[in-house]
C-alpha cells in the first residue's frame, strides 16, 4: 500500500493571510481603528463648536445638513459626546433642519459603529459571551432584537457607543438596529436640538420645556441604575 503524498505546507503568504484574517487580529485592527478616531477627536476639540456661545445658524441648503449630518455620523463613531453634537445642530440650522441632521447623523454613526463591530469585532467577543449578564444580554438582542433596542435607544442612561457594539456582537439584524435607533433616538435628540436652537432665549417656553425634559430624563436614569445597583436582595459576590 502506497503512502499518501504528503500535502505541502502552506507558503507564508497564505499563513500570513490566515493571521490577519484571523478574529483576534480582526479584533485589534478595530480597537486601534476607534483609539486613532478618538484620539483626531480628542485633538479637534469638538467642544469649541458652543464655548463661545450659539454661532449664527447656516442657511446653506441641504447640502449643508447633509455634510454636517455626515460629520456627526463620523464623530460618534470616534465618540465624540452626542448631547454636544445635538446642541450645535440646534444652534446651526434651527429645530427643524438640526434635528433632520441630528438624527441622520445618529443612524449613520450607528451603522458604522454596528458594521465595524459585526465584521471586526463579533467572532472574537462571542468567545467571550459567558457571564450571566452577558448572555442574557445576547440573547435579549438576539432574540427580540428590534423592541430590546428601541428600549435602550429611548432609556437616556445606556450609552451610545456601548448599545451600538452589544448589538453587533448579538445576532440582532441590521435593518432592526437602524430602525429602532432612528425611532428610539428622536425624543431625546429632539430635546436637545430645541435646547441648542433657543439657546439665545433661555426663558422661551420652549428652551424650558426642552431643558425640563433632559433633567427630568436623566434624573430617572440616575434613578433606576441606583435603584438597580442598591436594589434589596441583590447579593455581592465575594
Amino acid at each position: 500500500m502506497l503512502d499518501p503524498v504528503p500535502r505541502p505546507a502552506p507558503g507564508l503568504t497564505v499563513r500570513c493571510t490566515r493571521v490577519l484574517l484571523s478574529p483576534w487580529s480582526r479584533l485589534s485592527l478595530l480597537v486601534a481603528v476607534l483609539l486613532a478616531a478618538t484620539t483626531v477627536m480628542l485633538l479637534m476639540e469638538p467642544q469649541r463648536l458652543l464655548m463661545s456661545g450659539p454661532p449664527a445658524r447656516l442657511s446653506g441648503g441641504a447640502a449643508t445638513v447633509a455634510l454636517f449630518g455626515l460629520a456627526y455620523g463620523v464623530c460618534t463613531v470616534a465618540f465624540a459626546p452626542r448631547p454636544l453634537l445635538n446642541l450645535a445642530a440646534g444652534a446651526l440650522f434651527g429645530s427643524q433642519a438640526g434635528l433632520a441632521a441630528a438624527l441622520a447623523g445618529t443612524v449613520l454613526g450607528a451603522g458604522i459603529s454596528f458594521m465595524l463591530g459585526r465584521v471586526l469585532g463579533q467572532d472574537a467577543l462571542r468567545t467571550l459571551v459567558r457571564g450571566r449578564w452577558l448572555r442574557a444580554a445576547d440573547g435579549q438582542l438576539s432574540r427580540h432584537g428590534f423592541r430590546s433596542m428601541l428600549a435602550l435607544r429611548l432609556f437616556p442612561g445606556v450609552p451610545f457607543a456601548a448599545a451600538n457594539y452589544c448589538a453587533a456582537v448579538s445576532r440582532m439584524g441590521y435593518p432592526p438596529f437602524l430602525v429602532a435607533t432612528g425611532l428610539g433616538s428622536i425624543p431625546n435628540t429632539a430635546a436637545y436640538v430645541v435646547a441648542g436652537s433657543e439657546a439665545s432665549s433661555p426663558t422661551s417656553p420652549a428652551f424650558l420645556v426642552a431643558m425640563g425634559f433632559i433633567v427630568l430624563t436623566g434624573a430617572g436614569a440616575a434613578v433606576i441604575a441606583w435603584r438597580r445597583r442598591h436594589r434589596p436582595g441583590r447579593r455581592r459576590r465575594p
